[in-house]
């Protein structure tokens, strides 16, 4: 800071010095009087560039955690649809082997076996039009011919990376050992559709003799097996998708803080400091006004 002279009253460097202070403080309150304004620490690229930077790194990750999160919300939703289908048909096949059961027995007539196969053939039409209305934005999930329930893959978006790394892919997998139903491209209709195996369920296998002689029973078992393991498969992924979600959960919040913590103001902090400089700013001013007044005591050296 310029030594002050009085004596020369062409150049005020008293009334300088208190204009430079006035000026510095009134930046420093304008600062702190738009981060409460607008909450945030950071306004410009100029105020911290490292900051701002690093900043906007940790931003754009929150929000590719968020798009995650959002997109593993509908391919839980698409699984549960998945789930509701097979459910109920697997609700119909259980109600199909007691029927198929009871047609074995010796206190059952032609008449009452007749009954009963038709029963099973309107059971089995139903199951179709349960896989048929199965569906997620226009694909069908269960048919076996494209979708999920075929050997093509469905893609979900279950993290915030490009590429394979934030994709998983799901699709009914064919299972090993003697209990092993599912096939390669599946499908959970009665009777098996073009380019699915289905769970052969047809009006042969389901005919008045082969319930009297209890293959058509074994024929609704090993359907039942069927629908079992896809259930299976669909409850064992959907609890992927939740343990996924729950660490994207913590990721986005542990992001979030960081962020935060460099772009967002302390609050109560700012208020501290914008009260200071409202303070410093009227003492400036009125040390302004002093130094631009003192060089009048010269004049009375000419009286």
């Amino acid at each position: 800071m310029a030594n002050v002279d009085v004596t020369r009253i062409a150049g005020n460097i008293g009334a300088m010095n208190a204009l430079n202070s006035l000026q510095y403080i009134n930046n420093q309150l304008a600062i702190h009087q738009t981060r409460l304004a607008t909450g945030k620490a950071i306004n410009s690229a100029a105020d911290d560039p490292s900051g701002y930077s690093l900043a906007t790194t940790f931003d754009v990750r929150n929000q590719g955690l968020g798009t995650a999160l959002g997109a593993i919300g509908d391919a839980q939703n698409l699984m549960s649809s998945m789930e509701g289908g097979l459910t109920q048909i697997q609700t119909i096949l259980v109600q199909m082997q007691n029927k198929a059961l009871q047609a074995q027995s010796g206190t059952i007539g032609a008449d009452e076996r007749q009954a009963i196969n038709d029963q099973l053939n309107a059971f089995s039409s139903e199951i179709n039009d349960i896989v048929s209305q199965t569906q997620w934005n226009g694909t069908n999930l269960l048919s076996g011919s494209g979708g999920a329930g075929s050997t093509t893959s469905m893609n979900f978006l279950t993290g915030p990376d490009s590429g394979s790394a934030g994709i998983t892919s799901f699709s009914f997998v064919a299972g090993s050992g003697s209990g092993a139903q599912i096939t390669a491209n599946q499908g959970f209709q009665a009777t098996a559709a073009s380019g699915a195996t289905g769970l052969g369920l047809d009006s042969g296998s389901l005919s008045v003799a082969n319930l009297q002689s209890g293959s058509a029973a074994t024929s609704i078992s090993n359907a039942l097996s069927i629908v079992k393991q896809g259930l299976s498969q669909i409850g064992a992924f959907e609890a992927r998708l939740q343990f996924k979600s729950d660490a994207l959960t913590v990721q986005q919040t542990n992001t979030e803080a960081a962020y935060n913590r460099i772009m967002n103001a302390n609050m109560a902090q700012e208020q501290v400091d914008a009260t200071k400089f409202q303070i410093l700013q009227q003492t400036a001013t009125a040390m302004l006004a002093q130094a631009n007044t003192s060089p009048q005591f010269l004049l009375s050296l000419f009286k």
